[in-house]
């Protein structure tokens, strides 16, 4: 019937191209649809961080109700998580895991379609909340019961069916790359072949799916506790709003590493290619990626130092955490083993990627800060928690996307963006992150709460630092939106060999040599970069 269809639609009707997209079972095509809808997303998310900021540039009531400032902190969190970097990495996994492995395309296209096609409609609902009445969620984008079971808005129970469908677009899209993955390799790729953005990706889609329903569990409690008069989270009918936060978190930890693990595939495969050097300690980069995973579900209740758990708990939450750092700084240490004596030269993607490193190592340490039990009770629930996370996703998750944009781009197009904008987008980005989150650290420490629309004086001056980096940043994504288009339409065609001088290495190099290969690639500065 559906071949019947696109028959039809090329005979009559509407343009094949409408339909096609539509129905597209292609790994490319269907990746394409991803990363549109993240980079829409993104920009969505992201004029709600800049509502945000814009009531917090000055103390006193300015541009919004409260109500609606925490209607946006919620919508800005999940659209940016759900909507924006995990589509990306998707997307990005649908167009370079075939390739990357040998496979003609996904192992299930048809599903692929559908978990694609299932989000835009997911997220349509979600938004459509804002025009609903009593307003959209307003709880924080961790919507912490009993404050949304209790309080919430009608337009709750459309927000739960909306993360019921993301969940469901994101289990399949797991299942298909785990699917690909394992079977449908080239002859010879053992598993210690695999390039390191499908090991990063494989391991990412085991935490999918194991934390995944788990999500699905708690929204399903707080729909009974709202529609069918059960006590899962209220206190008054025997329940428990710790349980809560224990369920949300057990999904919530290993979340953040789903949108950390394919980034550090990226930047693996990056750094090599513009050190001009194989990466160095391959092994230990798969091990480390599996113990992070590992360790990503053992430490949740870092989340929760200030509920009253007992000393026992604090001290295994707090211990288990720490060790995330070490597979972490094993990570560090490769990729600057890896440019240490290279022949490093700085187009945009490799400029993306010594950002991640510096600025997520940053992030990393703030992490280890709020691992520390006794200290967290100050931390807590300050913009030094927003501080920290900020870091980590947006030089990090961010980034790390659009360095695999710049450093694929031509391969999908066939066309070179424009460097100098490239360039001038990465360092007003650059600026633009570490204006707005760095001073967040000091109003935190000095404690400045989250999640709140108005403050006292003495936060003025930092807030309103953090403002105007955080326009900075926004606008300068319009640079990166008009050179996509640009690349997309046409320009400087590329050749085969995309990054000159690697001669296409950036295929080879994440992953062990051929066994009949050099060990060592030659030294391409006594060759003048020529072969």
């Amino acid at each position: 019937m559906l071949t019947q269809a696109v028959a039809h639609e090329h005979h009559h009707g509407p343009p094949p191209g409408l339909m096609r997209w539509v129905l597209t079972t292609n790994h490319k095509d269907i990746g394409t649809l991803y990363l549109v809808f993240s980079l829409v997303m993104f920009l969505t998310g992201g004029c709600m961080a800049l509502v945000i900021r814009a009531e917090l540039f000055q103390p006193g009531l300015q541009l919004v109700q409260p109500e609606f400032f925490n209607q946006m902190t919620t919508m800005h969190g999940l659209i940016m998580v759900f909507g924006a970097v995990m589509p990306a990495f998707v997307g990005l996994a649908n167009w370079m895991i075939p390739m990357m492995v040998g496979a003609p395309d996904m192992a299930l296209p048809r599903m692929n379609n559908w978990s694609f096609w299932i989000l835009p409609f997911a997220f349509a609902m979600m938004l459509a909340t804002l025009f609903m009445e009593g307003g959209a969620p307003n709880f924080g984008w961790t919507f912490y019961a009993p404050l949304s079971t209790t309080y919430a808005p009608p337009s709750v129970t459309f927000f739960i069916f909306a993360v019921h469908m993301m969940g469901i677009s994101s289990i399949m899209g797991a299942i298909n790359i785990i699917a690909t993955i394992l079977n449908l390799r080239a002859p010879g790729m053992t598993m210690m072949k695999l390039p390191l953005f499908a090991w990063t990706w494989l391991i990412t889609a085991f935490l999918l799916i194991a934390v995944m329903p788990v999500l699905a569990g708690v929204v399903t409690m707080m729909l009974m506790d709202i529609h069918f008069g059960t006590s899962f989270f209220n206190a008054a009918g025997g329940g428990d709003p710790v349980l809560f936060q224990h369920i949300f978190w057990f999904f919530g930890h290993p979340e953040v590493y789903i949108m950390i693990l394919p980034a550090f595939g990226i930047i693996s495969h990056i750094i090599p290619t513009f050190a001009r050097k194989r990466l160095f300690g391959y092994p230990s980069m798969v091990y480390a990626t599996a113990s992070i995973a590992f360790l990503s579900f053992i430490v949740w209740a870092h989340h929760m130092f200030t509920v009253g758990m007992p000393l026992a708990g604090e001290l295994f939450f707090m211990f288990s955490t720490m060790l995330i750092a070490v597979p972490t700084g094993v990570k560090v240490f490769n990729w600057v083993a890896t440019m240490y004596r290279g022949s490093m030269t700085f187009e945009t993607p490799m400029l993306f990627a010594l950002a991640f490193v510096v600025l997520f190592t940053i992030g990393g340490f703030s992490g280890l800060m709020l691992a520390i039990a006794p200290v967290d009770f100050q931390y807590h629930d300050t913009y030094f928690v927003v501080a920290h996370f900020h870091y980590v996703l947006v030089p990090g998750a961010i980034f790390s996307i659009m360095a695999a944009t710049y450093y694929w781009l031509p391969k999908w197009t066939g066309n070179y963006y424009n460097e100098y904008l490239g360039k001038w987008h990465f360092w007003l980005s650059f600026v633009g992150v570490n204006i707005t989150f760095f001073p967040m650290h000091f109003i935190g420490l000095a404690g400045m709460p989250r999640r709140i629309p108005d403050y006292a004086l003495q936060f003025a001056d930092f807030n309103m630092v953090a403002s105007i980096g955080a326009f900075l940043f926004g606008l300068s994504q319009l640079l990166f939106v008009y050179n996509i288009i640009q690349c997309v339409r046409g320009g400087y065609g590329a050749d085969s060999r995309v990054w000159e001088g690697a001669e296409g290495l950036e295929w080879t190099l994440p992953s062990p040599a051929p066994y009949h290969s050099f060990t060592t690639p030659p030294d391409l500065r006594e060759q003048g970069g020529e072969h």
